[in-house]
C-alpha cells in the first residue's frame, strides 16, 4: 500500500486519497499520555505488575508478563511465516486468549488485523478475506476448512492446541519493527448499503484512545476485572474489553457463555466488575428466574451499548441488581464508543450520553450548518478543540477500497454517521433514529440490502424488502416481503433456508409475508416504512 494520493483525486477542499480509498492527512495532535500505539500496550504492565493477571478466560490465566512473553513469540513467529508491515491477517476465532494474543502481535508487526466474526456464515467470512486480501487467517480447525484459505494457522477451541500453538513454541525472536501510529492497523467490517460489508480502516493512534481518556472519565478501582461476552473479532469490543483493561493496568476476563444462567455464573466465578453488554443480554439477565442479586453482587459498572436501551429497562436492572446501568453511543467508524452516562446523572434517560473527552458532537442539516440544541440532524463527530484532547482525536482512515463511501463519511472534516438525533438542554445526545435504515437486531448490525441481496438469488423471488420490527426483547426483528415470480409461490420455511445458507443465524428474517407488490414513492423507491403496517396487521 502506499501512501501517495491518487492522481485523478481533484477535490482540493478535502484530504487526498490513497490508493485504497484511504485520507492521506497530516498527523493530529499526540496522545496527551502513553502508550501512543497498540504495540506497546503491554510495556508499562510488564514494567510496573509484571506478576499481575492481565487476561483470563476459565482455566487460563496469564499474568502480564506471561501474555507479552507470548505476544513476543507470536510475533516473531508470524514474521518467520513472512508476515510484514501493511499485510493483512484475518481472525475467525471465540473468545480465547489466542485471538487477543494474534491481535496484539499483528501491531507490533505494523501489520493490519481482520477480526471475522465467528457467526458469519462461511461465504461472508471468505468475501471478507477476500476483499481484505488477507495473507493469512487464524481460526478454529473447522472454521479454517469452511474458509478455504491457502495459509492457515488453528486454534482447538476447547484445548488450544494446534498450529497456533506451535508457532508460539517455537521461540522465534520478534523482530525490530519501527510502527508508524497514524497507519492503517486495523480493518473493520461493518454492513454498507450496496448489500457487501465495507471495511472502516483505523489507525493504531485512533484506537488506543478510548482506554486512555477512561482513565479519568471512569477510573479503574482496585482488583478491577473487566469481563467481556462479546465476540472481541468484533473490533469495538476489542477496544473495549482486553484494550481497555490493559491500558488501564487492569484484568481482562474473556466469556464465552451468553445465556443468562451461564453469564451470570462467569461473573460471579470469575470477579467481574464491569462488564459491557447489549440490551437483550440486559434483558436475558432481568427476566430469568435463575438468576439472583446476590449472582451480581460484584458487577458494580454496567454499561449497556450497540442498539436503543429502553429506560423501563435500565430501571429494571436497578430494581433486580442495585446498579444503574450505563449506556452509550458509538460506531465502527469512530471507533468504539463516542457518547456515555456519567454515574449518578438521570436527568433524560432516554438520552446517549455526554460527549467523551477527546471529542465534539454537532447536530447538521442537509447542507451541513450545525443546528441549535434540540433540534434533530445527522449526528457527527470532530476532534475537540480545547483543553489536554484538543486535536487529538481521529476518525477511521476511509473505507478500505472504497473511495466514495470515504469521502462521503468524512466530508467536510467531520464523521459524518447517517444517525438522527438532536443535543438536549444539558449538551447530551438523544439519537431519534437512522438515516441509513440499519436494523439492530439484539445489538448486531444487519443492513436491509445484505439480506435482500440473498432472497434476490431466490429462483422464486422477484423483488424483496427486509425491514426491522419492534421487539421488546431484541429491539428490532428483521422481516421480509417478498414479491413472487410469476406463477410462484414461495415456502417461507424455504426462503428461511435460502437465506440461513449465506447469512448468519441472526441476519436471518423471523417472518416472511408475500405481496403482490412493495409500496413505493413517487420516483419509484420502496417505502420500508410503509411497510411495517402489514406485519403488525
Amino acid at each position: 500500500m502506499t501512501d501517495e494520493p491518487c492522481p485523478d483525486d481533484d477535490n482540493h477542499d478535502e484530504p487526498p486519497l490513497d490508493d485504497r480509498g484511504l485520507q492521506v492527512r497530516p498527523d493530529p495532535a499526540p496522545l496527551p499520555e502513553g502508550p501512543h500505539t497498540l504495540a506497546d500496550v503491554l510495556v508499562d504492565g510488564v514494567r510496573g505488575h509484571p506478576d499481575r493477571e492481565a487476561l483470563v478466560h476459565g482455566a487460563d490465566r496469564l499474568t502480564y508478563r506471561e501474555l507479552d512473553e507470548r505476544v513476543t513469540a507470536a510475533a516473531g513467529g508470524l514474521a518467520r511465516l513472512g508476515i510484514r508491515t501493511g499485510d493483512r491477517v484475518a481472525a475467525s476465532l471465540p473468545n480465547r486468549a489466542a485471538l487477543i494474543e494474534a491481535f496484539l502481535a499483528t501491531q507490533r508487526l505494523g501489520a493490519i488485523w481482520v477480526g471475522i466474526n465467528a457467526n458469519l456464515a462461511p461465504s461472508e467470512a471468505r468475501w471478507m478475506i477476500e476483499d481484505a486480501g488477507a495473507s493469512l487467517a487464524v481460526a478454529t480447525p473447522d472454521r479454517a476448512r469452511d474458509l478455504g484459505h491457502n495459509h492457515a494457522l488453528t486454534v482447538d477451541p476447547v484445548s488450544g492446541e494446534g498450529s497456533w500453538a506451535d508457532l508460539l513454541a517455537a521461540g522465534h525472536p520478534q523482530p525490530t519493527v519501527d510502527v508508524d501510529p497514524h497507519a492503517p492497523a486495523a480493518i473493520a467490517y461493518t454492513s454498507g448499503t450496496t448489500g457487501r460489508p465495507k471495511g472502516a480502516v483505523h489507525s493504531q493512534h485512533n484506537v488506543i484512545w478510548s482506554g486512555i481518556s477512561s482513565r479519568t472519565s471512569y477510573p479503574a478501582v482496585p482488583g478491577e476485572r473487566h469481563g467481556t461476552a462479546l465476540s472481541c473479532t468484533i473490533l469495538n469490543l476489542l477496544l473495549l474489553g482486553p484494550v481497555w483493561s490493559f491500558v488501564r493496568a487492569t484484568t481482562s476476563v474473556l466469556i464465552d457463555r451468553t445465556d443468562p444462567v451461564g453469564l451470570a455464573e462467569a461473573i460471579r466465578t470469575d470477579g467481574v466488575s464491569r462488564i459491557t453488554l447489549v440490551p437483550t443480554l440486559v434483558h436475558d439477565l432481568v427476566e430469568h428466574p435463575d438468576v439472583h442479586r446476590e449472582d451480581l453482587s460484584g458487577l458494580t459498572h454496567m454499561i449497556i451499548g450497540a442498539a436503543h436501551t429502553p429506560p423501563e429497562l435500565r430501571q429494571r436492572w436497578y430494581d433486580k441488581f442495585g446498579t444503574w446501568p450505563l449506556v452509550g453511543y458509538g460506531l465502527t467508524e469512530a471507533p468504539s464508543g463516542m457518547v456515555r452516562d456519567r454515574a449518578g446523572h438521570r436527568a433524560n434517560s432516554t438520552a446517549a450520553g455526554f460527549p467523551l473527552d477527546p471529542v465534539e458532537v454537532l447536530v447538521v442539516d442537509r447542507t451541513g450548518v450545525d443546528l441549535p440544541d434540540g433540534e434533530v440532524g445527522e449526528v457527527c463527530f470532530r476532534a475537540r478543540s480545547e483543553g489536554r484532547w484538543a486535536g487529538v482525536w481521529t476518525p477511521m482512515l476511509g473505507y478500505w477500497n472504497r473511495p466514495e463511501a470515504t469521502r462521503e463519511a468524512l466530508r467536510g472534516g467531520l464523521l459524518h454517521t447517517g444517525d438522527l438525533g438532536h443535543l438536549d438542554t444539558d449538551g447530551q445526545l438523544v439519537v431519534r433514529g437512522r438515516q441509513n435504515q440499519l436494523i439492530l437486531r439484539g445489538g448486531a448490525n444487519v443492513y436491509p440490502a445484505e439480506v435482500e441481496r440473498v432472497l434476490l438469488t431466490h429462483p422464486q423471488v422477484a423483488e424483496a424488502a427486509v425491514v426491522g420490527l419492534p421487539d421488546a426483547r431484541l429491539g428490532e426483528r428483521i422481516v421480509a416481503a417478498v414479491v413472487p415470480v410469476a406463477g410462484c409461490n414461495p415456502d417461507p420455511a424455504d426462503l428461511a433456508t435460502h437465506c440461513a445458507a449465506d447469512l448468519a443465524r441472526y441476519k436471518v428474517p423471523d417472518r416472511f409475508l408475500v405481496v403482490d407488490g412493495l409500496p413505493r414513492n413517487a420516483m419509484g423507491k420502496v417505502v420500508p416504512r410503509d411497510l411495517l403496517p402489514r406485519f403488525t396487521d
